[in-house]
């Protein structure tokens, strides 16, 4: 049988040497000795171990003088101090000094194999962690979007070279895919990156409120409008205008939009003024703007306006290489803002992430690794802390089997809503979506609050 690791026992006494030894190799582990602080020494100068126990009470060089020098000549061993005279001074003293913990004479075998066993696994997944990170390295960037897929390294080239000119790009992509963060990146990337980048959610706001959010008005156009306000498409002069979830405007703003992509002009709501505009546009959506097309439903001339550059982006399903970067990208950020060593997933956890279908791609993927991270007790993120797919239905939903997946999520919807007090934005949070995808749900289902 393959060793589990080499561990080195120092103890004055050879009936605890042996005993301990005794132990360890039954477990597994291969064990050398050394009976006072001169004799470790020479033979940490000689040999690498994973795990050090040592006696603090030696005659000559004691156990806190080979606990010093262990981190000067092996800084990755684990020490742990063994002693019969446990103080809270002695503890503290040999914690400060870098021991991983002490145990107090005599104490149990178990116990022991526990703390043997635990560290023993710890050390396996931090190598496996650095493995990890080495292979990392070889990654494609773009801005905030990291990857090593193909797919995404040939959507990093098209998008760098749609930021050196000013035409329309189109985005397309499933919720949560990026695209966002694609359009900010090319925007960073453009001759436009000193001007704004202006974003506009197009499906979380009606018509009229979306007309006056992208043309501005004049004061006195409708009622609430003491004053005169600048649009999107003034406030992003110079600049890149973001039109998000472009497939859900109605079809009299499709024709006014159509309008200021030809003549690069407009009249703010209840204004008679042309105002000049040079915003250059990035539009994206999730759904299929051909099928809108054919089915009537969006205009064609718009379509071939905005489809001057198209980029998809793939879910996450057909870039499952990219989980591992992506789980390292945001443990990175969550260990900066919530201030915990948070270091890795277990090999458990990173098995589980890539089996799955991963419906809500990339902004589920953080919001699964966040709620694991918020959670997590170590440094090590396990099954146990991550929670894949819907949350488990509350006390008093609905428990009859309805007759589709359609009519399930309408009804979690539903309850979460109602558990919220119609808040979207906390609803969004609880179902692990953005606030644009539950309006859009919402409109789809045609749910309402008097329901």
């Amino acid at each position: 049988m393959k060793a589990k690791g080499s561990i080195l026992v120092v103890d004055d006494e050879e009936i605890v040497r042996d005993s301990l030894a005794r132990w360890l190799e039954e477990d597994g582990y291969q064990v050398d000795t050394a009976p006072d602080g001169q004799a470790a020494l020479a033979k940490l100068a000689a040999q690498a171990y994973a795990i050090l126990l040592v006696d603090l009470k030696m005659p000559g060089i004691d156990g806190l003088q080979v606990l010093a020098q262990a981190r000067t000549l092996q800084p990755d061993a684990v020490v742990i101090i063994m002693t019969a005279y446990a103080t809270v001074d002695t503890a503290v003293q040999a914690m400060k000094q870098g021991a991983y913990d002490y145990l107090v004479k005599p104490f149990e075998p178990e116990e022991l194999s526990l703390m043997v066993g635990k560290l023993t696994n710890t050390q396996a997944l931090r190598r496996e962690n650095v493995l990890l990170r080495k292979a990392l390295k070889r990654q494609c960037e773009f801005k905030d979007l990291v990857s090593k897929s193909p797919k995404m390294e040939a959507v990093f080239e098209l998008a760098r070279t749609a930021a050196k000119s000013n035409s329309t790009v189109l985005i397309l992509g499933g919720s949560g895919t990026g695209k966002e963060l694609l359009a900010r990146a090319i925007h960073a990337e453009s001759l436009r990156r000193e001007g704004p980048f202006v974003g506009v959610s197009c499906a979380a706001l009606t018509e009229s409120l979306l007309e006056s959010e992208l043309f501005g008005h004049e004061k006195g156009a409708f009622t609430g409008a003491v004053g005169s306000a600048r649009g999107k498409f003034e406030i992003a002069a110079g600049g890149t205008l973001f039109l998000d979830e472009i497939g859900d405007i109605s079809p009299k703003l499709q024709l006014d939009l159509l309008r200021v992509l030809d003549a690069r002009e407009f009249r703010r709501v209840g204004g008679s003024q042309v105002i000049k505009t040079d915003a250059r546009i990035i539009a994206a959506t999730n759904r299929d703007l051909k099928k809108l097309v054919d089915s009537g439903s969006f205009r064609e001339d718009l379509y071939y306006r905005l489809n001057v550059i198209p980029v998809t982006l793939p879910p996450l399903r057909e870039r499952k290489e990219d989980i591992p970067l992506l789980a390292e990208h945001f443990l990175a950020q969550f260990r900066t803002e919530m201030r915990k060593p948070l270091e890795s997933l277990s090999g458990e956890a990173l098995e589980m992430l890539m089996a799955y279908d991963w419906p809500g791609n990339v902004r589920e993927l953080r919001n699964v690794l966040e709620r694991g991270a918020v959670l997590a007790r170590g440094p090590i993120l396990t099954p146990l802390g991550l929670e894949l797919g819907p949350p488990t239905l509350p006390p008093g939903a609905p428990t009859d089997t309805p007759d589709s997946l359609r009519e399930v999520e309408r009804r979690h919807i539903e309850v979460t809503l109602k558990q919220h007090n119609w808040n979207i934005t906390r609803s969004a949070k609880a179902l692990g979506i953005d606030r644009v995808t539950l309006y859009n749900k919402i409109k789809r289902y045609q749910i309402r609050e008097d329901e």
